[in-house]
């Protein structure tokens, strides 16, 4: 189904939805700020409390733009597995990506303590977990592009992406039998994930990557259309199958694992909005599922952190749990009501 009236609708209205909770993510919290004094503050004015203006540019704000950048990477990374591996169930983490993160800062806090004290201190720091998480998820993107290049079949790519991610999760278990529980509540904290306590040069690397995945996202349209026919028929129009996996693979490497090294692993987005996308488009365009997972992505990690921080709530809940706990009973309805109205 390809209504081009009901999508410019559904795209304004879904553009429109995403201002505002823009607007609302930092505008509550802990303390809530009025609209009028968020705004003001944005717009480089001054805010009726100092206070309030000073949350809004240093706290509230970094922390909206986080959301919305883990929201739109994730969800589009989704998009590109589920299509390239043919595969509902595929997300952005499925090749091993999030697994090697996770072990290069296993590394860094389960085994800080056969480190020297001068080098623990400073790899316990946020950029030292940063840095062994990206290093963690680019040797496995370095090892998952190679072995693409040796193999043909696509589901065999699947597999292997899987198999690094068994292997990485079992070193990840033999560090935690051996950790005390202090290591261990650290590192159970970062597996939950963090949109805040970013800086803005960590936002600002973190954007620049997003948008290196999203363009060769981009640059992918026509070959995930061509590919939803199936490899063969994609190879019959005359794409280079090979060089479209691999950009797509890597465009899904860039995203997953930048977003995994600042905000940690963050469930369910990638593999639900996808679906959010095609049940409420009514299409599986690209063209147009593009676009719409990018702004559902968004809009839903937004919703997501206004409920992990609710008004006047002091505790900040683990945004993993928040994304599932949300996401799933929503695909699971859109699934049941789609099928009843067939």
């Amino acid at each position: 189904m390809n209504n081009p009236k009901r999508n410019i609708t559904l795209f304004s209205l879904l553009f429109a939805g995403l201002i505002v909770l823009f607007f609302v993510n930092i505008s509550f919290g802990s303390i809530t700020i009025p609209f009028k004094d968020v705004y003001t503050s944005l717009t480089g004015g001054h805010a009726s409390k100092s206070t309030w203006e000073y949350i809004v540019i240093n706290y509230r704000l970094p922390k909206a733009i986080t959301a919305v950048l883990v929201g739109m990477g994730l969800s589009i990374s989704g998009l590109l597995m589920q299509t390239l591996f043919r595969n509902p169930l595929a997300g952005p983490y499925v090749l091993g990506l999030s697994s090697g993160a996770s072990l290069g800062v296993a590394f860094v806090i389960l085994g800080a303590s056969i480190l020297p004290s001068f080098l623990s201190g400073v790899l316990l720091s946020p950029y030292g977990i940063v840095l062994a998480s990206t290093l963690g998820s680019t040797s496995v993107l370095v090892l998952v592009l190679l072995v693409s290049q040796r193999l043909r079949d696509t589901m065999a790519i699947l597999i292997v992406g899987l198999m690094f991610g068994s292997f990485t999760s079992a070193i990840v278990g033999v560090l935690t039998y051996f950790s005390s529980a202090e290591q261990l509540q650290k590192f159970t904290f970062w597996s939950m994930g963090n949109l805040g306590n970013l800086s803005w040069t960590s936002i600002l690397i973190l954007t620049v990557c997003v948008i290196l995945g999203l363009f060769l996202s981009l640059l992918s349209i026509k070959p995930l259309n061509a590919l939803l026919l199936g490899e063969n028929y994609a190879k019959s129009m005359g794409l280079n199958f090979n060089k479209a996996r691999f950009i797509i693979i890597l465009a899904t490497s860039i995203l997953a694992g930048s977003i995994t090294a600042y905000a940690g692993p963050i469930a369910f987005i990638g593999l639900a909005v996808p679906h959010i996308a095609k049940l409420v488009f009514q299409t599986s365009n690209h063209t147009v599922l593009f676009w719409s997972t990018l702004l559902f992505g968004a809009a839903i990690m937004l919703v997501c952190d206004v409920v992990s921080q609710m008004p006047g709530m002091e505790v900040t809940l683990p945004i993993n749990a928040i994304t599932s706990i949300l996401g799933a009973p929503v695909v699971i309805w859109l699934l049941v009501r789609k099928r009843n109205f067939k």
